[in-house]
């Protein structure tokens, strides 16, 4: 009997559905461990005087809760060698020490998991240690990890250095940063007065106090029979601006007249024509 018409495409359409899934599962997987990589955080060098305690600290950072999953686990790789050889691991709050000739009872654990610390102490250091620490963590799901590297070095006690490296680079660092601080707020500080004293326009304290020079007066002997000749009535002062002499006196200048008795006018009067017999003789010379 015929199979009916479309039947093949039925049967695969679940098969179908499952390769689907499957892909989209993978994928997520991926994304997952990706996103759940845990990073480890160690100095790049320490320097540890002979026959002391060396403290080899090891920081982590991971997206998940530590737990009982959570392991650590350090390795050494001596100089000159390219294998490396775990020594210590920890796991449930277990210390498992290997039976590495170099490390036996020396290794003590000095971290703290809530903390995301996965530090060891290692006793009576010897030049034998000079060499690469690897420290490696593991907090499922959290599995994807760089292990932190430190490089060992195990000197006399004469030969230790002052400060520690990264002591010294954060002091000169700060050192520079703070010198250029202090220049900018100099500059600042300068450019702020020049401009100020490129804004003041007053006058200096000699302009203020130097006497002010006055031109010569002229005697008025020569004007007071043109003075007295004139008639003593009181007269009416307009304003300077709509009269003009018919000499060579231009124009008086306006001066404000109050109302007063008969003698104020006749001065009034004598001042406009002593200013235009002057101006006169200022045009004649």
């Amino acid at each position: 009997m015929a199979a009916p018409v479309g039947a093949g495409a039925v049967i695969a359409a679940p098969h179908r559905r499952r390769w689907l899934w499957s892909v989209l599962a993978a994928a997520l997987g991926l994304l997952t461990a990706g996103a759940s990589a845990l990073e480890v955080y160690t100095p790049k060098e320490i320097f540890v005087a002979n026959g002391t305690q060396g403290k080899l600290p090891c920081k982590f950072k991971s997206t998940n809760m530590t737990g009982t999953l959570t392991s650590v686990s350090w390795s050494f790789q001596p100089e000159g060698t390219d294998t490396s050889v775990s020594f210590f691991h920890y796991s449930q709050g277990q210390v498992y020490p290997g039976n590495y000739p170099p490390f036996k009872d020396r290794i003590s654990w000095a971290g703290d998991l809530d903390k995301k610390d996965a530090s060891i102490n290692i006793e009576n250091m010897q030049f034998i240690h000079n060499g690469t620490y690897i420290c490696d963590v593991k907090n499922p799901p959290d599995i994807v990890v760089q292990p932190g590297h430190i490089r060992l070095y195990v000197v006399e006690k004469e030969s230790l250095p002052v400060f520690p490296v990264w002591v010294v680079v954060g002091i000169v660092t700060a050192v520079v940063l703070g010198l250029t601080l202090l220049i900018i707020m100099i500059l600042a500080v300068l450019y702020r007065r020049k401009n100020s004293k490129r804004d003041y326009t007053g006058c200096s304290a000699s302009e203020n106090v130097s006497p002010v020079k006055q031109a010569p007066r002229k005697s008025p002997s020569d004007t007071e029979g043109l003075v007295k000749s004139l008639p003593s009535a009181s007269h009416q002062i307009s304003d300077p601006r709509g009269e003009r002499g018919s000499g060579s006196c231009r124009q008086a200048p306006r001066r404000r007249v109050f109302k007063s008795s008969p003698a104020d006018h006749d001065e009034n009067l004598l001042f406009v024509i002593l200013r235009c017999i002057q101006k006169t003789e200022q045009l004649d010379t």
